[in-house]
């Protein structure tokens, strides 16, 4: 080539092609089902989710921006992008909605169940039914 960078750079500007209409896609998609701990992953991090996905596919977008994660068309959590490792990023409104349906569950299942009377039935009618009397005279 036998030319500085400085002295190309007309002929490269004039070969090069303009952008598309469209900006190109960044980031990546992915579906999951939502785990009971209310949180996704993306690379080394953990992110909230409403809780009340649990257990739900969701559909987490993930740029150089943000983290967004959605469930049926709604949008469950959006967090800012961490590039440190190994963090757990905690929205305060999922941790607290975590503890609501928490207390909710620990409650019904400390309901008391409703007594019912069973009837007791003699065993010497099952005998007589079987045949096993004992004919004592």
């Amino acid at each position: 080539m036998q030319a500085r960078p400085a002295d190309r750079i007309d002929a490269d500007r004039a070969a090069m092609v303009g952008l598309p209409p469209i900006a190109p896609v960044v980031g990546w998609r992915l579906t999951t089902r939502l785990p009971r701990d209310h949180y996704v992953r993306v690379d080394a991090n953990d992110y909230s989710v409403h809780p009340s996905a649990v257990g739900r596919r969701v559909e987490i977008r993930a740029d150089t921006g943000r983290v967004e994660v959605t469930c049926d068309g709604r949008s469950v959590a959006v967090h800012t992008r961490c590039w440190a490792a190994h963090q757990s990023i905690t929205d305060p409104l999922h941790r607290d909605a975590a503890t609501l349906l928490r207390a909710a569950h620990r409650l019904a299942a400390r309901t008391t169940p409703v007594r019912t009377e069973v009837e007791n039935r003699d065993l010497a009618d099952y005998d007589r039914m079987f045949g096993l009397e004992d004919e004592v005279a």
